[in-house]
């Protein structure tokens, strides 16, 4: 895996999606010898463009760029104004005690993955991760022409050999430990929700591409049981999400190190799609209402105006704040120390077992 990714290290950061990312974490991580990653379904071509350039001027190491292949749940981009109505009933009581009006039914959202792409074949980066899906083959063809390293994301054994037999150079194993959202598009998030130690001894029973585990690894213990059972190497998410250097708010990072950290759910109530946080009251109480929320992002743009009220009035059990199961343990605030602890830690886990 070093070889194929240029680095000195099997550690790859996650890519944080939803403005997380930052070129300082990235850099940080990548000029230490692993692979930062920054995520970037959100942003438009040109911004990609300029992320590009930023993390050349800081990195002179590889780093990963990160996209969604289907970025919206939506059919044609919209849904009916009946279905809106529904959602803004189950919602209503959220936005009455914030003292905010609901918000109008968003406008129809249009696929950025197209452009994006077309952007990361423009810009080169050194290796170009996607999630919820495959790209098309002509796709993976330009970049493999143009040298680019890619990295497909598989919760399941079957998302695995699909992603092998197309082609991509390594795979993601992303258990369910794991925070942020469930990336699965061959069969429902629900119904995808493998841990990633043994998702990740399914998958190299039964695929030749190189595989990094993801989910519930947040120091050299972990780094050394994942690569103990197979895996070439590991990403770590939420350790380097909780770090100074990630975009995260303060609260956010505050939020990872507290109590609250040991309590994670998986919900759609906040985006439309399942994602793993820090439990909060609306997830609980709409636990088996998923029914009356709006697609992906639909619900995600609805949900922002409950997020900048519930944040300006400091209500933290009505925001979701993404992170894994593994969070209790966290122990670094800058990534650089993370970074130097996962690597001593892995390196004298094997010491002992040679001595």
């Amino acid at each position: 895996m070093t070889e194929l990714l240029g680095i000195a290290y099997p550690i790859l950061q996650g890519p944080f999606g939803g403005s997380l990312s930052s070129v300082e974490l990235v850099s940080i991580v990548s000029n230490a010898g692993g692979l930062g990653g920054y995520g970037a379904y959100t942003l438009t071509p040109q911004e990609i463009v300029e992320v590009n350039q930023k993390l050349k001027a800081a990195i002179n190491k590889p780093f990963n760029i990160n996209l969604w292949v289907s970025d919206t749940d939506a059919v044609e981009g919209t849904v009916t104004n009946e279905q809106f109505k529904i959602a803004q009933t189950l919602f209503k009581p959220y936005f009455d005690e914030l003292k905010i009006t609901l918000p109008e039914k968003p406008t129809p959202f249009k696929s950025l993955f197209e452009n994006q792409v077309e952007a990361i074949l423009h810009q080169k980066p050194p290796v170009f991760s996607f999630m919820f899906g495959i790209p098309s083959a002509d796709i993976l063809e330009q970049c493999h022409r143009l040298g680019i390293v890619t990295a497909g994301t598989a919760t399941t054994l079957d998302e695995a050999i699909a992603l092998e037999v197309a082609g991509v150079d390594l795979i993601i194993a992303s258990g369910f430990e794991a925070g942020g959202h469930r990336p699965s598009f061959l069969a429902s998030a629900e119904l995808s929700t493998t841990g990633t130690f043994v998702l990740l001894q399914l998958i190299k029973e039964k695929v030749k591409t190189p595989v990094v585990a993801a989910g519930g690894i947040a120091n050299g213990k972990g780094v050394a049981a994942a690569l103990a059972l197979g895996a070439d190497a590991v990403q770590i998410g939420t350790a380097f999400l909780a770090c100074d250097e990630s975009n995260a708010t303060a609260i956010h990072k505050q939020m990872l190190f507290s109590d609250a950290a040991k309590y994670t759910t998986l919900s759609r109530a906040f985006s439309g799609r399942l994602g793993r946080g820090i439990n909060s009251r609306i997830a609980t109480d709409l636990m088996d209402k998923d029914k009356g929320f709006l697609p992906f992002p639909l619900q995600a743009q609805f949900m922002s105006h409950l997020r900048k009220a519930a944040i300006e009035q400091e209500k933290w059990d009505m925001i979701i704040f993404w992170g894994g199961q593994i969070a209790p343990i966290l122990k670094h605030t800058k990534a650089s120390e993370l970074m130097n602890s996962i690597l001593e830690e892995t390196t004298a886990y094997f010491n002992h077992l040679k001595a």
